[in-house]
């Protein structure tokens, strides 16, 4: 069974994913709908379809790295437990 420590990282993490996913839906939506326009000239059609890759790709890479950081916990976890048998 997980440590009180991991299990409130592991929840921490999903939280802050999901959260993640909502700033990035909210806070960047007026920047990078404001530079697709500038670079493509449009809000509509091409530009909503780079702007919702950008944003996809952000939420994408912060997910992983929130992962990782729980994965590095939780494996420090069982090497400590390991090490207190």
């Amino acid at each position: 069974m997980a440590s009180l420590k991991v299990q409130v990282i592991e929840m921490t993490a999903a939280l802050m994913t999901a959260a993640f996913g909502l700033l990035a839906a909210l806070a960047w939506n007026g920047a990078i709908s404001w530079a697709v326009k500038q670079f493509l000239g449009q809000e509509e059609g091409l530009g909503l379809f780079v702007y919702a890759i950008l944003v996809t790709i952000l939420a994408v890479v912060m997910t992983l790295l929130i992962a990782r950081m729980a994965a590095k916990a939780k494996a420090a976890d069982a090497k400590l437990t390991e090490k207190m048998k």
